[in-house]
């Protein structure tokens, strides 16, 4: 599902289901993380890293912890960059060389509505008005979720190039649908702060791609180098 949503340079793993954990090996550092933490966090912890260092593999990089830096942001190896994401029944890693992107987001979400209240918390007045006009010409997609989860696809992809925090205000984002391929589309986010500078020009647009299947909402937001 993820993989759909990237360029090919990207390698994506991903889990469905509740698959288990057990049987899944920690580095000491990233154990003991986690040693206090219930036994869902655990696991998700565990999974989300194992699809993690597969990606690893595939790129031709050998399996490394993955550690939590500042505002937990995973730390990659050198030479790699990516994004990782769980929830409830799904979990995916997607990693690529940084020398073909400078930063991705990616994010899953239950396909549900937002609880109430927090759509206003986390969006713009315009973005709801759009969200509207999606409800009546595409009822059935919950458009808050999918809103809530391009935010955090963006902040994913925001944060290694800038090291700075990212409010959802900050980030005025427009949901396109892709007509004869529905429900899937793509993702204009324009940045209401000053953002990166990237081959030597600030960039103020990250673009992205959505879907909806399999009772799950996913997003991706990918930054090219120029």
């Amino acid at each position: 599902m993820i993989e759909d949503l990237l360029p090919d340079s990207v390698v994506a793993v991903e889990i469905h289901g509740q698959a288990e954990a057990e049987n899944i090996t920690l580095y000491p550092e990233e154990a003991a993380l986690v040693a206090q933490s219930v036994a869902k966090r655990r696991r998700e912890f565990a999974l989300v890293r194992s699809c993690a260092r597969r990606a690893m593999e595939k790129l031709g990089v050998s399996p490394q912890p993955v550690l939590p830096g500042e505002r937990g942001a995973p730390q990659w190896p050198s030479g790699l960059t990516g994004s990782m994401t769980h929830c409830d029944g799904y979990c995916a890693a997607a990693l690529v060389r940084a020398a073909d992107l400078a930063s991705l987001g990616i994010d899953a979400e239950p396909h549900g509505p937002l609880p109430d209240g927090v759509l206003d918390s986390v969006s713009l007045p315009g973005e709801r008005i759009r969200l509207r006009h999606l409800a009546e010409s595409h009822p059935g997609i919950h458009w808050d979720r999918l809103l809530f989860s391009a935010k955090e696809s963006v902040y994913k992809a925001w944060f290694p190039l800038t090291g700075t925090w990212l409010d959802f205000a900050e980030a005025d984002i427009e949901i396109l649908v892709d007509q004869g391929e529905f429900p899937r589309g793509r993702l204009r986010a324009e940045l209401l702060v000053p953002g990166p500078v990237l081959a030597g020009q600030r960039r103020g647009v990250f673009e992205g791609r959505w879907t909806v299947r399999d009772g799950l909402v996913a997003t991706s937001v990918v930054v090219p180098h120029a």
